[in-house]
């Protein structure tokens, strides 16, 4: 009895430790440089960075030209001076070059203020990255995460593994916490719960997105058919008004038989320009009407794309994790 119980619990240790063989590493990367570059405080600071670089780079432009001006006329009074004058107006002329090269080398040379303050700007805003992504690799069941512009040489990377949006996102929510009521913070923190889910399931964020686009068709129609009501209304509106005001102006007789006469003539050409309209609107609901049915075949083949896709994956993953099984068990016969 305790022989098969021991033989039963070895088993079950093999098949676990085979499953964990078959599933492998998950992996993950960041882009640092564009995270940094959709941080607004990162970006207004560097401008500003920038800008204090533009402002040493004249002053030394500016040094240099003075120099420059100074060889000139050396050069062109030199045959005029005394010796002693000439080496005095040199030793000042190279006096000036040491003192501009130094200033050089104090704003843009390897431990310059420009690389110091650049540090300065990153280090906090990496801090908090860092932190974004320890805490999505711990809730997410990470085993490795990458910085792709780091020294570290990638060659291909998928794009489903990069998680530059999700670490974005943390520090958003970080930075907009702080300016929220109490009754804000929980319909965020419901928000970021959902999207805590979607990142979680991949064909889950497909189905959303899906789901999303054919909410956008939706609404545009929706908004192209007001506008098409908007536009019927106010042209009903300017012909009740100018009927109105034909009958005001024959009570008051203040139009003549010409101009009474012109109206009539001019009256099949409202109705003409009315049934224009009518057709125009008719037209644009057909419009509509097609690019709704165009709009819901994209998400179909969208839809019929991603979950082929997706038993595609499922698929090879099974065939990846059969012919893992395979080996092991090939592997464990041979050594036997």
């Amino acid at each position: 009895m305790t022989k098969q119980f021991l033989c039963l619990f070895l088993a079950f240790i093999a098949v676990q430790t085979m499953e964990g063989q078959a599933r492998g590493n998950k992996l993950g990367y960041i882009d640092m440089e564009y995270i940094l570059q959709n941080v607004p405080d990162y970006t207004e600071a560097k401008i500003q960075l920038e800008q204090k670089a533009q402002k040493w780079k004249l002053e030394i432009d500016t040094k240099k030209i003075e120099i420059n001006k100074l060889k000139e006329a050396l050069k062109a009074e030199k045959a005029l001076l005394t010796k002693e004058l000439i080496d005095e107006r040199e030793t000042e002329i190279s006096f000036l070059e040491n003192e501009n090269l130094e200033y050089q080398q104090k704003r843009f040379g390897a431990n310059g203020d420009l690389i110091l303050q650049k540090s300065v700007l990153v280090k906090p805003i990496q801090d908090q990255v860092f932190t974004a992504v320890q805490g999505i690799a711990e809730r997410l069941k990470y085993d490795f995460i990458f910085d792709k512009a780091s020294d570290l040489t990638m060659l291909f990377a998928a794009r489903r593994f990069d998680i530059s949006e999700q670490v974005l996102r943390v520090l958003n929510r970080t930075e907009k916490r702080e300016q929220l009521t109490k009754k804000q913070q929980k319909e965020t923190e419901a928000r970021e719960l959902k999207e805590d889910a979607l990142d979680s399931n991949p064909a889950l964020a497909d189905r959303q997105k899906l789901l999303d686009e054919k909410k956008a068709a939706r609404e545009k129609v929706l908004e192209d058919r007001k506008a098409l009501q908007e536009q019927k209304k106010k042209e009903f509106d300017d012909k009740r008004k100018q009927i109105q005001a034909d009958r005001e102006a024959k009570k008051n007789g203040t139009v003549s038989a010409n101009v009474l006469k012109e109206g009539n003539t001019t009256t099949p050409t409202g109705v003409d320009s009315t049934k224009e309209a009518a057709d125009q609107a008719k037209q644009k609901q057909a419009d509509a009407r097609a690019k709704l049915l165009e709009d819901r075949k994209k998400v179909f083949e969208d839809r019929k794309k991603a979950l082929e896709e997706r038993r595609q994956k499922i698929l090879e993953d099974r065939e990846a994790l059969k012919k893992a099984q395979q080996e092991k068990l090939k592997e464990n016969t041979n050594n036997n």
